[in-house]
């Protein structure tokens, strides 16, 4: 995408980034191993290396003053500057337009292809004059280990290098003759000015002794490589509906979040974004649930990404093998999260303390995990896919273990912080686990365990109807034997459990909107769960209501929370866990994997309904229970 546009078109563009709040004004770029988050101001606020769960590099994003930044940008405040993709990639450009000059900054991770384990780990930062003059800073002031102990960062020839206590070296590298010196701030720092038609590279590189030359880096063959890359994957898109864009920026964001080595996949690359502005509701996302991933690896297999999902799937396998269970969230190479501590040095952003690492929900007991990958790998089956005998073995012996948890409470997909209690949503997760096993098994030649599982899906069905279901509220609800609305009965329809016109869905769906619904937005529920202060409206509740809507048979509202929801993303394209809905300012973890996987699965369901009322085609089938979107895929 040229950049290179009008004052005008630049104002509203800028307006536009700063109305998505501080945690939207950043666009991501990444290699696989790990992501970083490139403000409009052109500060990398957010970089941990050597990959996604390790400390942290660049922290200012939760703490300005001790976190530490990589900045490349113009000098003073007299300047606005616009920021976006390279269309199909996942390399970034920011346009910087001052009184006196244009310049462009373009940021990419090289991407070393799937058929290579590991990247070279290295940021490539691009800055062109591209009119008149403007001077630049150039700010490096990395803090290993989340800035827990002292980072010596000291000029060298070709730039500089950067020594942590526990052995970490990170070397930036400078083209043209810059000299970086020691900043009062930390790090160290130059001021240069570039004129139309001048360029400079500036380059970061992991665990190097000593800056190189630039060009031994071959960064132009770098950039091009990556584009390469990036186009070639993109094009790969299936999907060529009315929001073929959004989808597109989905699919690719879902890639990044994808760990290259194992097949793993983060719920976000991020740790501690508030979900309301100064709370305590301060996560660490930088962990694979298994729940999360594989409804994000069923949104990629739905738009063409099979590849994607066979590795997923693969680690899945893997990781039973030699954990011998499935587990709620793992590391991203498969072992134990790391145990959840709190970071008292860092403000948090925007005051919101405390910062956690660590995740102390991988302990908790969760019945819905297994549900979703059973409908993942059904939908890979539907979509040409090809499970293995080996996967098989594995996933009839988790079957017969959701089986077993029918009686059992849970904490839920929400993870609050209080007694167990029984989730409709997990009891509908074993159902889908069971049901989908049922249409499985026989690809495999039938089971010996059909008729158990059988007995379970009948019987789950029943409990559901009947102690999901509350005769007061007229609707089902959260809890057995509550009377909680909860935004997962919009799932009822979306996994085939109820046709989308049963009136007892559609009480539920008006009531969750009634009670939960804040403008065209949805919180999650409502009610005590352990833990202390508000959030957002949660974004992928929001695609989940667009779903229940196209099944409903209600496409105008459907269409209308979509856009909504769609429209909550940043200036790049980008979706947060959360949204004010007051502010449209984005809240909670960035970007999430959840709220992507779901503008992929409600865009796909709303072109399905809109093509049937267009175009006269039999979409029914498509939207009901059979999922076989297959069909959809072949036209």
């Amino acid at each position: 995408m040229d950049l290179y546009t009008s004052a005008e078109r630049l104002a509203r563009a800028f307006d536009a980034a700063r109305r998505r709040g501080a945690i939207g004004q950043h666009a991501l770029i990444g290699d696989g191993t790990s992501c970083a988050l490139v403000g409009v101001d052109g500060s990398i606020d957010w970089l941990c290396l050597p990959r996604f769960d390790s400390p942290s590099v660049f922290a200012a994003l939760l703490d300005p003053a001790r976190g530490g930044r990589f900045r490349v940008g113009p000098v003073g405040e007299q300047w606005e500057s616009l920021q976006a993709y390279d269309d199909g990639t996942n390399v970034v450009q920011t346009l910087f337009r001052g009184e006196r000059g244009v310049v462009q900054l373009t940021d990419s991770m090289p991407w070393s292809g799937d058929d290579e384990q590991f990247s070279v780990r290295e940021v490539h930062r691009l800055v062109e004059a591209r009119e008149g003059e403007m001077e630049l800073e150039l700010v490096f002031d990395p803090r290993f280990d989340y800035a827990r102990g002292a980072t010596r960062v000291s000029p060298a020839e070709h730039g500089a290098l950067a020594e942590g206590e526990h052995g970490e070296r990170l070397a930036l590298a400078i083209e043209g003759g810059v000299r970086v010196e020691p900043r009062a701030d930390g790090g160290v720092g130059a001021r240069f000015r570039l004129r139309a038609g001048e360029r400079r590279w500036i380059l970061l590189s992991w665990r190097q002794n000593r800056p190189e030359p630039v060009a031994a880096y071959r960064p132009f063959e770098q950039l091009r490589r990556t584009r390469r890359f990036w186009r070639r994957w993109s094009s790969r898109l299936s999907y060529d509906g009315p929001w073929r864009h959004d989808v597109q920026r989905a699919a690719l964001t879902l890639k990044l979040l994808q760990y290259a080595p194992t097949g793993a996949m983060v719920a976000a690359p991020t740790t501690s974004l508030p979900e309301w502005p100064g709370g305590t509701r301060n996560w660490d996302y930088r962990f694979s649930w298994t729940r999360d991933s594989a409804m994000a690896i069923r949104a990629m297999n739905l738009i063409g990404y099979g590849p994607e999902a066979l590795r997923f799937f693969h680690f899945v396998r893997d990781c039973v093998d030699r954990r011998g269970a499935l587990d709620i969230m793992v590391s991203i190479d498969g072992n134990d999260v790391a145990r959840e501590e709190i970071l008292g040095h860092f403000a948090g952003h925007a005051g919101s303390a405390p910062v956690r690492i660590g995740n102390a929900a991988a302990l908790q007991r969760q019945h819905d995990i297994v549900g979703p990958l059973l409908d993942a790998v059904f939908l890979h089956e539907n979509t040409g896919g090809l499970t293995s005998l080996r996967l098989w073995r594995e996933i009839r012996h988790l079957v017969d273990r959701a089986a077993d948890t029918i009686d059992e409470p849970d904490h839920g997909i929400w993870e609050p912080r209080a007694r167990p209690r029984h989730h409709l949503h997990s009891k509908l997760m074993t159902w889908v686990a069971l049901d989908r096993a049922l249409r499985l098994a026989p690809l495999f030649g039938g089971d010996r365990e059909q008729e158990r599982w059988r007995a379970a899906h009948l019987r789950l069905r029943s409990d559901i109807e009947t102690r999901g279901w509350s005769e007061r509220a007229q609707s089902f609800t959260g809890t057995y034997g509550g009377d909680d609305a909860d935004a997962t009965l919009l799932l009822l329809p979306v996994y085939g459990f109820l046709p989308g016109d049963d009136p007892r869905v559609v009480h539920t769906l008006d009531r969750v909107r009634r009670e939960l619904g804040v403008g065209r937005f949805l919180r999650r529920y409502a009610g005590e769960d352990g833990i202390d202060g508000a959030e957002g409206a949660f974004l992928l509740c929001g695609f989940w209501l667009a779903e229940a809507l196209a099944l409903a048979g209600r496409l105008d509202e459907a269409l209308d929370v979509f856009a909504a929801h769609a429209g909550a993303a940043n200036h790049v394209g980008l979706l947060a866990e959360e949204v004010d809905p007051a502010t449209g300012a984005l809240l909670g973890n960035f970007p999430q994997a959840f709220s992507h996987l779901g503008l992929v699965h409600a865009a796909v369901r709303l072109d399905l309904a809109l093509r049937q009322r267009d175009e006269g085609i039999d979409a029914a089938p498509l939207l009901s229970a059979d999922h076989r979107w297959g069909a959809w895929r072949e036209g």
